[in-house]
């Protein structure tokens, strides 16, 4: 299977067509159809996407295959994926969340710290969720420079500087 990044979901029908609201999780949201077709995450499924209008929480948008509100509804919460290869090339100090995940996290001493489990993004930057073996409880990480200094995807590794308390 090609690898794939989630970039949005159906968050519901909208009208009585067919059409589903959707939520981007790309950088700019009108650029989730440039990158179809998309996938189901199971891969089950591709659709191609038009966009029609923006809506609350969204866009408006017309899926190949679904016609009717019933089938819209249907889809509500499903995820929609895109292969890789069709995302743009990132500048060298930006990364897809789907490549920090599961990298391995080490102190500025080389002691292993745990692996990346989850990013959480609550608008204020992004944070790291460290969780590994003998850790009590996960270290939330600032993605910021000062805390995360060196990412190398080549090695599969991050070194991070935790605030004293954090370790």
């Amino acid at each position: 299977m090609t690898e794939r990044v989630c970039v949005g979901a159906i968050a519901g029908a909208f009208g009585v067509r067919g059409e589903v609201r959707l939520k981007s999780f790309t950088s700019q949201p009108n650029d989730i159809a440039a990158y179809a077709p998309l996938y189901t995450e199971d891969g089950n499924r591709s659709f191609t996407i038009r966009l029609t209008r923006p809506v609350t929480g969204g866009l408006g948008a017309r899926l190949s295959g679904v016609e009717t509100r019933e089938q819209a509804e249907a889809l509500k919460g499903v995820t929609l994926w895109a292969d890789r290869d069709k995302l743009p090339a990132l500048p060298d100090d930006e990364f897809y969340h789907a490549d920090l995940i599961g990298l391995s996290v080490y102190d500025t001493g080389g002691a292993l710290l745990g692996k990346v489990r989850a990013i959480y993004d609550h608008g204020a930057g992004d944070i790291l969720e460290v969780f590994g073996p003998g850790r009590r409880q996960v270290l939330l990480l600032p993605f910021t420079r000062a805390f995360v200094p060196t990412v190398d995807l080549a090695a599969g590794r991050i070194v991070a500087d935790p605030p004293e308390d954090q370790e």
